[in-house]
């Protein structure tokens, strides 16, 4: 159903329905209603075909929105809320979401880069918190615990990194806030974050 209702699938459906009246309308002999279906129809048919061969799907969003919204709306929350709202949205012409920051992390592999599955809010004793859920295709665990420390700081000022790994080739990434407890279950990796130097690669 997700599908159906993306901005490429809906630009689709739009130009074949046009084109389909158009060519009824073209048979019928009525030149009046052919011409100009037939003529945005096919342009905006063909624009969302170009989109759909295009279409990344937003990261599958665990925590219903209304649940964790007064601390998604503190101020302190900003950086993480962008974060959320740039995940859970139709996008184009990207590999993976996050692939600028993937690949400034140096987290990134061209053929198969890693891939946001889900996101999930965190309630940290009363301060915000993410949970990201990552396939890591062919990028190695080892890499990611290299990064650690490096992860917590990238995304915004006042944010550690824990990792944990669920299943084989699948990565838990939660960013907390530095000063607030963890989430409820949570539970770092390596039992730590990783040498300054490490994460600095």
């Amino acid at each position: 159903m997700q599908s159906l209702t993306s901005p490429g699938s809906l630009v689709t459906i739009a130009g074949a329905v046009l084109t389909v009246i158009g060519s009824i309308a073209y048979l019928g002999d009525n030149a009046n209603l052919s011409l100009p279906t037939i003529f945005y129809g096919i342009p905006i048919l063909l624009g969302g075909l170009a989109l759909k061969s295009s279409e990344l799907p937003p990261a599958r969003r665990l925590t219903p929105p209304v649940t964790l919204r007064t601390l998604r709306e503190q101020s302190s929350s900003e950086p993480l809320r962008k974060l959320l709202a740039d995940v859970t949205r139709w996008r184009y012409g990207q590999k993976a979401h996050l692939e600028s920051s993937l690949e400034a992390l140096k987290l990134w592999d061209e053929d198969q880069p890693p891939r946001l599955e889900t996101i999930e809010e965190l309630d940290c004793n009363g301060a915000y918190g993410l949970r990201l859920g990552f396939a890591t295709e062919a990028v190695p665990l080892e890499r990611w615990q290299e990064r650690q420390e490096r992860l917590g700081r990238f995304f915004g000022p006042g944010l550690r990194a824990e990792l944990r790994c669920d299943a084989p080739g699948h990565l838990l990434l939660s960013l907390l806030p530095a000063t607030g407890g963890a989430a409820s279950g949570e539970k770092a990796l390596d039992g730590g974050t990783a040498p300054a130097d490490a994460a600095s690669g």
